[in-house]
């Protein structure tokens, strides 16, 4: 397929997604995207095309210079994954989000432009039916910063605002820094203290006073197996409240690795419990989350 190449002339010097907020459409907002403008750079030449296939993604457009919010497709968020993998690329570029009502609120760049959606459709669903793409082929980071301008200007020069979620101090649309991980559960207070209540009774007790329950191998911010750290991943992607407990620590949790087995009849390791309940291990865990169900589970 033939490409199609364009010259970019401007830098800028700040990649900020912060915007300041007005209501004026005469006085529109200044971008705190970049802090300097020098005409005089030569930037590389960027090259664009439809994303994919014309047929499969003929909804999906290149965003630069030469193409503009309005004319590239609105995209209906689709509701299952089949659909989601065909409508929206892993790849690099800008997008837009809108409601049910078609009012734009937000834009953003993003390495992958479908993990983006995902987030947001997690963190923000009600903010979320539609939403416009364009993957720039081959991007450094002028042309991605380049195409997120040229819709937020002319959005702005549309509306005479800011989309709320690119608005100074709205919080709703940025992944916020991740919050200090809790310390692992110790079931006893050393190995050479003598317990005065059975260790499968410890165990039973933790399990039923707590919703979730995750014994791992190594520590929540440290997992020593593969699989442990794809249940810690999946949990805190989820954001789910969760305990977790070191079958590893023989300090802390001498013998618990054996009697676990035995309470649980679960011969392997991570085990999560919810409720009281057991519902697996990792395998589970991780077809339950490719399925959507983890939700309905944690609800319970």
């Amino acid at each position: 397929m033939a490409t199609n190449t364009i010259n970019l002339s401007a830098l800028y010097t700040s990649t900020s997604l912060r915007v300041l907020s007005s209501n004026s459409p005469q006085n529109a907002p200044s971008l705190s995207f970049y802090s300097h403008f020098k005409p005089s750079v030569q930037l590389p030449s960027i090259s664009y095309k439809p994303y994919g296939n014309t047929i499969r993604h003929s909804s999906l457009f290149v965003v630069t210079a030469v193409k503009t919010l309005s004319e590239t497709e609105l995209v209906d968020v689709p509701l299952t994954a089949e659909e989601f993998n065909s409508k929206f690329p892993s790849e690099t570029g800008v997008y837009a989000v809108y409601d049910k009502n078609l009012e734009l609120q937000f834009v953003g760049i993003s390495r992958n432009i479908a993990a983006s959606v995902i987030a947001h459709l997690k963190s923000v669903p009600e903010l979320c039916s539609s939403v416009k793409v364009g993957v720039v082929d081959e991007p450094d980071r002028a042309a991605l910063t380049q195409a997120w301008k040229s819709w937020m200007e002319e959005h702005i020069q549309a509306t005479g605002k800011v989309p709320p979620g690119n608005e100074s101090g709205n919080t709703s649309w940025v992944r916020q820094p991740p919050k200090k991980k809790k310390p692992d559960l110790r079931l006893t207070p050393g190995r050479n203290v003598q317990l005065t209540v059975p260790l499968d009774e410890l165990i039973d007790k933790l399990v039923k006073e707590n919703k979730v329950v995750a014994f791992i191998k190594g520590s929540r911010s440290a997992p020593m197996c593969g699989f442990s750290q794809r249940v810690v991943g999946i949990l805190e992607s989820e954001g789910i409240d969760y305990e977790s407990v070191d079958v590893l620590d023989e300090e802390y949790n001498y013998g618990l690795r054996e009697t676990l087995k035995k309470y649980s009849n679960w011969p392997t390791f991570p085990q999560i419990f919810v409720n009281g309940e057991l519902v697996g291990g990792c395998d589970i865990l991780s077809s339950m989350y490719e399925k959507g169900e983890l939700a309905g589970l944690f609800k319970k």
